[in-house]
């Protein structure tokens, strides 16, 4: 699964980012592609209340998923940390406890969650039978956020082994399923809605198998005694809530912008379905860099490579800036046939030329809070994460929304959510700087001691300068 060393310890810096993160990507992106043809297909049966159905469970789901992430955040950080610090048992232990304590909550999660699926549904704007297929569709791939979170956390294990490539394979054989499944549950036994969330399903059991397998057979996991098993919850608690709590953010700033979004027909819903789906497979790099940053910023912070740290915070940084620049290129040139491919036209048309236009290159700003965010994260500051993050999805995002559709209707949705981005990035820069330079100090090694071995509960305190 691994290398004996902790392998980001020595090497170039930018190589491990690139490497790391465009490995990664290519499972995210499976994933995405997948969800991607999903719309296509969908959009194939010219029903545009399916479309909007699948925009407004996306927000749902989204939420669902973020429980999963914020575990997988913590679980990545601190096998990465006991890596760094030489500790392979302690890295087998904290990895069992995190799958083992994910999987539980996330049965109670789901559980919560499905049995409120129609006012959640009816709080992002869905109504009518919209609603219904939209509680449907949710109904059956709900039940499977367990899996999910075994594959996601399992995904985080590796990679803070440095075995991206394993990682990778997990996401890329769940991608595989779906597409092969998507057709023919879609359209041969012609299950339309239904079919898509039966092929996700399958495509979260396949992942969370083929992320599982290479741990079980590496002897990545270390059985804990109770009372090990009692503190590493409170370990994981320091990291998992407040990552659970920003990644929360996202669907609810999310939620909001479909909300208003919806004021403007189910046709600029459904634009919104598609440049969701669009978004992480032309970003997905970028999504993948938050996850490839942590294990690389976690095994040097463990180890005390604090100038290591710092660099690698920048590294990611203008590896960020670089693929915005080259991405943004390739959608301008893209954005006729993308419309084509849909069939697009008035409004809905409009929203994907201004998202393949101008707001691609506002992306730089949500990759800088990503990569700002694994730091904070590795670095025994989460909380900061969860202020930005909020921050970004509340006051980044809510008044320049209203601002922008009162001035310039459903276009001035989206400037006013990539206006916010622009803001709270630059904010998540300036922080991330000071905590990745505040590494060269002790002080750092201090703040960061309670979920370094302890497993206390940091106060509020403790993260003050």
């Amino acid at each position: 699964m691994a290398d004996k060393q902790a392998k980001f310890l020595t090497g170039n810096l930018f190589r491990h980012v690139s490497v790391m993160s465009l490995t990664a990507s290519i499972g995210l992106i499976a994933i995405f592609v997948v969800d991607f043809v999903d719309m296509i297909f969908i959009s194939m049966l010219g029903k545009a209340e399916l479309a909007a159905a699948v925009g407004y469970a996306g927000a749902i789901l989204f939420f669902t998923t973020s429980f999963g992430i914020g575990v997988a955040i913590a679980a990545g950080a601190l096998v990465a940390k006991a890596l760094g610090e030489g500790d392979r048992q302690m890295a087998g232990r904290r990895a069992a406890t995190s799958l083992i304590y994910g999987v539980l909550f996330a049965a109670v999660f789901a559980l919560i969650v499905w049995l409120n699926l129609t006012p959640l549904a009816r709080l992002v704007g869905a109504s009518g039978e919209t609603l219904d297929l939209a509680v449907h569709y949710l109904q059956i791939i709900i039940p499977s956020l367990p899996l999910l979170l075994v594959g996601m956390v399992g995904g985080a294990i590796l990679r803070a082994h440095g075995a991206a490539r394993q990682a990778m394979m997990a996401t890329v054989a769940g991608g595989v399923v779906n597409a092969v499944l998507d057709p023919i549950l879609i359209f041969g036994l012609d299950l339309e809605l239904t079919g898509a969330a039966m092929a996700s399903v399958a495509a979260r059991i396949t992942m969370a198998v083929v992320a599982i397998l290479p741990i079980l057979r590496a002897k990545g996991l270390a059985k804990p005694t109770p009372e090990q098993f009692r503190v590493d919850f409170r370990a994981i608690a320091v990291i998992a809530i407040p990552a659970i709590l920003t990644q929360l953010a996202t669907p609810v700033g999310q939620a909001y912008v479909t909300r208003s979004m919806a004021e403007f027909g189910e046709e600029a819903v459904a634009a919104m379905a598609i440049i969701g789906r669009l978004t992480p497979v032309a970003f997905g790099v970028i999504f993948a860099l938050s996850g490839a940053i942590g294990p690389i910023i976690g095994q040097n912070f463990g180890a005390k490579n604090f100038s290591r740290v710092s660099q690698a915070y920048w590294d990611g940084l203008i590896f960020c800036l670089i693929y915005v620049l080259g991405m943004s290129l390739i959608l301008f040139l893209a954005r006729d046939p993308i419309a084509l491919l849909f069939d697009l036209d008035g409004v809905a048309k409009s929203l994907v030329f201004l998202f393949c236009g101008p707001l691609a290159l506002v992306f730089f700003f949500n990759g800088a809070i990503f990569v700002s965010n694994a730091a904070f994260n590795n670095l025994g500051h989460p909380f900061y994460s969860t202020m930005v993050n909020w921050g970004r999805h509340t006051l980044g995002t809510i008044p320049f929304v209203i601002a922008g559709a009162a001035w310039l209707g459903a276009p001035g949705v989206l400037i006013g959510q990539g206006a916010g981005g622009v803001v709270f990035g630059l904010v998540s820069i300036w922080m991330g700087w000071r905590v990745s330079r505040q590494g060269a100090s002790e002080q750092v090694e201090t703040k960061a001691e309670p979920f370094a071995r302890q497993g206390r509960l940091m106060s509020l305190s403790q993260f003050r300068r």
